[in-house]
């Protein structure tokens, strides 16, 4: 025995219906960063700043080690 309201929440699982729906998710995701960067709301990754701060602190010492 069917019942209706599991007959629609079935039809609301077929991929032809999930797919645009999480591809719009992504491109309103995609859309909704690129306006906060335009804005200035970009923010540098901590592991981009860490990889800097590394790269300076070992270039420092090998320079004052190897001078």
């Amino acid at each position: 025995m069917t019942h209706p309201e599991r007959r629609d929440d079935d039809e609301h699982r077929h991929p032809e219906t999930i797919r645009p729906n999480r591809i719009e998710r992504r491109r309103a995701k995609i859309r909704e960063e690129i306006e906060r960067n335009r804005r200035g709301e970009y923010t540098v990754p901590t592991w981009v700043l860490t990889l800097a701060l590394v790269l300076v602190v070992a270039g420092w010492l090998a320079l004052v080690f190897l001078s």
